[in-house]
């Protein structure tokens, strides 16, 4: 199980190319998948943004859907209920570890640590490269997928 941590277009990115992969490896139901934001940017009144548009349409171009997901926000109690909080970048690191302060069981890592790198996923709300962000998150879970089967 693992949950995916970043912004409106990368951890919903996450979410759903890992889903796409443990289901194309008949392994869907060994995992529980989720993505959440670090911070309350894309929650309005309890109610969380969709996929933001261009990370949805890339996603579609590799034949993966994200059809009704919005934003939730990472809870304290996400810890114990999950094996890996998987992280886009350093700042959401940092915000992670606001909200959960302590990580004994060192759960909280960063996508592209699976692929041996100690980088951030690129980031497409700045640079508007959803393609790179894709490749590089594509590269993350495969590691991940590999590791884990």
């Amino acid at each position: 199980m693992f949950v995916c941590h970043g912004n409106i277009c990368r951890s919903p990115m996450a979410e759903f190319v890992f889903k796409d992969m443990v289901h194309k490896a008949g392994r869907a139901d060994e995992f529980v998948i989720a993505s959440s934001a670090t911070s309350t940017e894309e929650i309005w009144g309890g109610i969380g943004n969709p996929v933001y548009p261009p990370a949805r349409d890339e996603l579609k171009k590799h034949g993966i859907s994200c059809e009704g997901k919005r934003a939730v926000q990472i809870k304290k109690s996400d810890y114990e209920k999950y094996d890996y909080l998987i992280c886009m970048d350093e700042n959401n690191m940092r915000n992670i570890k606001r909200i959960i302060p302590s990580d004994p069981e060192n759960k909280i890592v960063k996508l592209l640590g699976f692929t041996g790198e100690d980088r951030n996923v690129a980031d497409p709300w700045y640079s508007g490269d959803f393609e790179t962000c894709y490749k590089d998150i594509y590269n993350g879970c495969k590691a991940l997928l590999e590791k884990l089967i």
